[in-house]
């Protein structure tokens, strides 16, 4: 049996190395969904490019757009004459933001009166415009803050420090990088994709080229020949994954906080599942076009319910429902927790138990279905 198993093994190795176009997926790939998404999925918003109008001139207003420049959130790159200049340059997308300062400005901070200021933002993206108006907002009550004290102090009022203060403590990324968030995720995403999409077309390529035929009439049993098609898949996909872990740690500097052992071996309990579902699509695809839209069927709702781009919690109940029927939340969930927190495995237990749970299912139901194809 080991025999047979491996002659499917080197057949199907010599197959993938004597075939570029699938080299170039299974390596060159990962490193460009990483490097590509780890720079576009980015919801931070910061250097926003913003229009401002000063009609106060005073040394109080240059220091409002100081204070908002140095933020790091907005660069005041249009100064502009009127609110209708300002309206044209958001129109036109070239600013995101405007900041307008109101003639008296100025005296009204130096007299302790209500300074009123007049920001506009680009509300087209949703993200960027919730980011923009939060920064803003914060800016001005640290900015009034500011001003009240300085002008009590200048009345002879002592300022008293408030009676209770807040420490606040990050956990898990102190600096809230980004990267550090999305970098976990797209590890997971790109090791569940990939090895699904691989492990389909594999096998439907046989059915395409008419070799499927020849090796069914050799000794190789179904199971052997299953188990023979999806090892150097397995073999493959560890490599991608050590390649996307050492572009996120080396390239992004995203830390790894847990065991890459425990890593490694839940990675291998979720290619159950990855692999089953390939070779399940493989069953039910007859051609590789066929096959890639059935692969990308199951990436989209993957991607938008498991919570790799949006929380869980908001979502609605049915769809919260749903995310649990996804392999891909469990492992995001795994991912994550390893190398943001560095949990070990009596966190995770829940986690693993349900990829097995999938793993097997999917499996068991594919192994079926690609005997019957077989007979």
């Amino acid at each position: 049996m080991l025999r047979r198993i491996g002659s499917v093994i080197r057949k199907e190795f010599l197959h993938i190395l004597r075939d570029p176009r699938t080299l170039v997926i299974m390596f060159l790939i990962p490193v460009v969904q990483l490097i590509l998404l780890g720079y576009a999925a980015v919801t931070e918003v910061d250097h926003l490019p913003t229009a401002y109008l000063d009609r106060d001139r005073t040394s109080a207003s240059r220091a409002l757009l100081r204070a908002f420049e140095a933020s790091g959130y907005f660069d005041f790159l249009y100064p502009v004459e009127d609110e209708e200049e300002m309206a044209y340059l958001i129109n036109a997308g070239k600013a995101r933001a405007g900041l307008s300062i109101p003639a008296g400005y100025g005296e009204a901070v130096l007299s302790g009166r209500l300074a009123q200021v007049g920001f506009a933002i680009d509300g087209s993206d949703p993200t960027v415009a919730t980011s923009a108006l939060s920064a803003a907002q914060a800016l001005g009550q640290a900015l009034s803050a500011e001003l009240v004290a300085l002008n009590l102090a200048r009345r002879g009022v002592a300022v008293h420090p408030a009676g209770v203060e807040v420490r606040t403590r990050v956990w898990y990324n102190p600096n809230l990088k980004n990267a550090n968030f999305m970098i976990p995720g797209l590890i997971a995403i790109v090791l569940q994709v990939l090895t699904t999409m691989l492990t389909a077309l594999a096998i439907v390529r046989e059915r395409e080229q008419g070799t499927l035929e020849l090796l069914i009439v050799t000794p190789v049993r179904p199971a052997e020949l299953v188990v023979g098609k999806l090892v150097p898949y397995v073999a493959i996909a560890f490599v991608d994954l050590l390649e996307v872990l050492a572009i996120g740690t080396l390239w992004f500097k995203v830390p790894i906080h847990g065991s890459v052992g425990l890593l490694l071996a839940l990675a291998a309990v979720s290619l159950m599942t990855s692999l089953g579902l390939g070779l399940l699509i493989s069953t039910l695809a007859g051609t590789q076009r066929e096959a890639m839209l059935l692969v990308w069927f199951t990436v989209l709702p993957s991607i938008f319910l498991s919570g790799f781009l949006f929380p869980i919690a908001a979502m609605p109940p049915v769809l919260q429902a749903l995310s649990y029927a996804i392999p891909l939340t469990y492992l995001l969930v795994i991912v994550r927790g390893i190398i943001l927190k560095g949990v070990g495995l009596q966190f995770l237990q829940e986690q693993a138990l349900a990829l097995v749970v999938f793993g097997l299912v999917l499996l068991s139901v594919a192994s079926l279905r690609f005997r019957k194809r077989l007979e």
